[in-house]
């Protein structure tokens, strides 16, 4: 099954704010992935790397396509992979003219709870980066979520700076947290799962203006792909979900959430505009 791009020609533009084009699942089949985006009404597309040694590949995905952009960051599962990062290396990395967010960055007790000193350490390198550069912070957040808030609070405190909770999926005191420090909530494909009542009712219960659309992709396809590898065209997917979630039309979903996206990642709406 593929995109409904009949339907999809007639409404307003989306984004896919979080996914990984640099990822094997999608070498050699690139271009045809984002001819299929491009065919949902996806025109632009955040792809995440996530430890230093993807930085040339995601890079040049970015650099060769347009309407891609990327973000970097230290990924809290590979703290213990990599050489921690510095705060000289996330400022240089971020003067690249289509880096346009600082992450992913976060905790993930999930997986990798011994590591947990190190992620948040990393976690607060990662903020004072966005604080710097004025770019938003990508937070990755799982089973780390007391720790999580009291760390974005202690920064926010600090220095405000911008952030999005990317592929929320944590529970409703630390959603509550990171809407009053104005951060923005994205749904992914779990949120359009069957079982995902209790998320969907705490997106229901956030201002729209603070919502944003991913795939995560290659992971976490909605339905009907679940199971199956996601992309970047599926997004739509998920945004007919949302748009359910809200009581509104697919198209008053797309533009807003687009709305979203410009008003967060706004070195990407300049780059957009210029274009």
């Amino acid at each position: 099954m593929q995109p409904d791009t009949a339907s999809s020609a007639a409404l307003p533009d989306l984004v896919d704010s979080h996914c990984h084009l640099d990822f094997p699942d999608f070498d050699g089949e690139l271009d045809a992935i984002l001819a299929r985006a491009r065919a949902a009404g996806v025109t632009r597309i955040v792809s995440i790397c996530t430890r230093p040694r993807s930085i040339a590949k995601v890079r040049v995905i970015a650099e060769a396509h347009e309407g891609v952009f990327w973000a970097y960051g230290l990924h809290p599962m590979s703290v213990t992979e990599e050489a921690p990062e510095t705060l000289d290396h996330l400022l240089e990395v971020a003067r690249h003219p289509k880096l346009v967010a600082i992450g992913e960055t976060g905790l993930d007790y999930h997986y990798t709870p011994d590591s947990a000193p190190a992620q948040q350490a990393q976690l607060r390198l990662h903020i004072e980066a966005a604080q710097e550069t004025g770019l938003p912070l990508v937070i990755h957040a799982r089973d780390a979520d007391a720790d999580m808030e009291a760390i974005l609070q202690e920064g926010y405190r600090r220095k405000p700076y911008a952030c999005v909770m990317h592929c929320f999926s944590s529970g409703p005191r630390l959603a509550e947290a990171a809407l009053e420090m104005g951060f923005y909530l994205s749904m992914s494909g779990i949120a359009a799962f069957p079982k995902s009542q209790d998320l969907r009712k705490i997106f229901a219960g956030a201002p729209l203006d603070r919502i944003l659309v991913e795939t995560d992709s290659p992971y976490l396809a909605p339905p009907p792909f679940r199971g199956k590898r996601n992309e970047p065209a599926y997004v739509a997917h998920t945004a007919k979900a949302g748009a359910q979630v809200f009581g509104l039309s697919e198209a008053q979903f797309r533009a807003a959430t687009t709305a979203n996206f410009d008003r967060l990642f706004r070195k990407a709406a300049r780059a957009a505009q210029a274009a």
